[in-house]
């Protein structure tokens, strides 16, 4: 098939999601929409976890699947890449650990027909399994202010081109999304939710081992918090970031303070159990993960937690 005709592409980057990434692929294979006229553009950013071997050298999709594999880079690069090999007229970006409902395509397609030079914001509903599903109906619940989410969202192929893509530079975790978003924002395009675009996102409880990376991903999106406000000096920036004074000020009391190391003591990173109940250290191990991001922002060369 050639790229004629082809209304959307969904463009997903995936790492090391061997468990997920074979159902939310099945999920786009199996959307109310004509084969013909989607495309799916997946860039593997490096899985090591035997997501190629075991999941994706095995798909048989009726649309056109192109599979892209790259040494791990970072969102912003494989997002890019993506973009260099999607034909559709709209790409729809989503994670890769977001499930499609059957008519997600359809929403996007129909959005831009009435709203040509538009962000399409979809509609994401957090769940702790693909196997017990709500229905997949708008609430205020679900709602998201933010301008560009990559979760699900949609925009005209040329209005990415003619914003410059990702900056490849955002390569750690965070931003990268919301960066692209400001500068389509300053070029005048209006961001509209498209409340019959749905997706559900996977948002598990915390594990306790997953507790230090939790901390390790804050203290990334913390350094690309920081370039982002450096090269858009703006308050809609600062505020995105939570780089506004009086919270930098009231962080940096609670951190002299030793709530931290309370916090820590708690959520017991790398303790397979603990006298506190799972609640409690999951609240203690996200609080203990902002209490990082705020350390790692005052502090970049500090590798340390809390």
């Amino acid at each position: 098939m050639n790229g004629r005709g082809l209304s959307i592409t969904v463009q997903l980057c995936t790492f090391n999601r061997r468990k997920l990434i074979g159902r939310v692929l099945e999920a786009l294979f199996r959307q109310d929409l004509d084969p013909d006229s989607y495309e799916i553009v997946l860039v593997d950013d490096g899985s090591t976890d035997g997501s190629y071997e075991e999941v994706l050298s095995r798909l048989s999709p009726p649309c056109s699947l192109q599979l892209v594999r790259q040494q791990n880079a970072g969102l912003a690069r494989g997002r890019n890449v993506g973009i260099e090999r999607a034909r559709g007229e709209i790409i729809l970006f989503m994670d890769d650990d977001v499930l499609a409902t059957p008519s997600l395509l359809r929403a996007h397609v129909a959005f831009h027909r009435s709203h040509e030079r538009s962000i399409g914001r979809g509609v994401a509903i957090n769940v702790a399994s693909f196997d017990d599903l709500p229905a997949p109906a708008y609430s205020i619940r679900h709602y998201s202010g933010a301008y560009f989410w990559t979760t699900n969202v949609s925009v005209p192929r040329r209005l990415i081109e003619e914003a410059g893509r990702f900056d490849e530079r955002f390569s750690e975790y965070g931003w990268e999304d919301l960066e692209l978003g400001l500068r389509l924002r300053n070029m005048g395009i209006p961001s509209i939710l498209e409340k019959d675009a749905v997706v559900y996102h996977y948002k598990p409880p915390l594990s306790p081992e997953q507790f230090g990376s939790v901390a390790r991903q804050a203290r990334a999106q913390a350094r690309t918090a920081r370039q982002f406000l450096a090269k858009h000096p703006h308050w809609r920036v600062a505020l995105a970031t939570g780089q506004l004074a009086p919270l930098v000020w009231w962080s940096k009391i609670a951190r002299m303070s030793g709530w931290p190391f309370v916090l820590k003591g708690v959520a017991g990173p790398g303790q397979a159990t603990s006298a506190w109940p799972i609640a409690m250290r999951r609240w203690a191990a996200q609080r203990l993960a902002r209490s990082d991001y705020y350390d790692e922002l005052a502090n970049p060369q500090n590798a340390g937690g809390g």
